[in-house]
């Protein structure tokens, strides 16, 4: 059986590819030609494949990651606005007892 299939498919960073569907030739092997349908970034990889790519490297790094709650602490202390920077500068404009402003 002389079985010949066309399929799209994506060919990753890593040299494997993912298709699109299913074959549905017979398993065994086969012959592969692949051909380029957009033409490629300049950097080789596209912004979701960098993105990806620089998570993994920085979590293989031991790369420091915030957690949920201090991400949301974080944008609590967003939320809270210039209140917290007068809280801060008060004591600053304040004179020593005794001496004038």
């Amino acid at each position: 059986m002389n079985a010949v299939q066309t399929l799209q498919g994506t060919l990753r960073l890593d040299g494997t590819l993912k298709l699109d569907h299913q074959p549905t030739v017979p398993p065994g092997r086969v012959e592969v030609v692949l051909r380029p349908l957009s033409p490629p970034s300049p950097c080789g990889e596209g912004w979701w494949e960098y993105l990806q790519r620089v998570r993994r490297e920085a979590e293989a790094a031991g790369g420091p990651f915030r957690t949920a709650e201090e991400i949301e602490e974080e944008r609590e202390d967003l939320r809270r606005g210039d209140d917290r920077l007068d809280e801060i500068y008060r004591p600053i404009g304040q004179a020593p007892e005794g001496e004038p402003n």
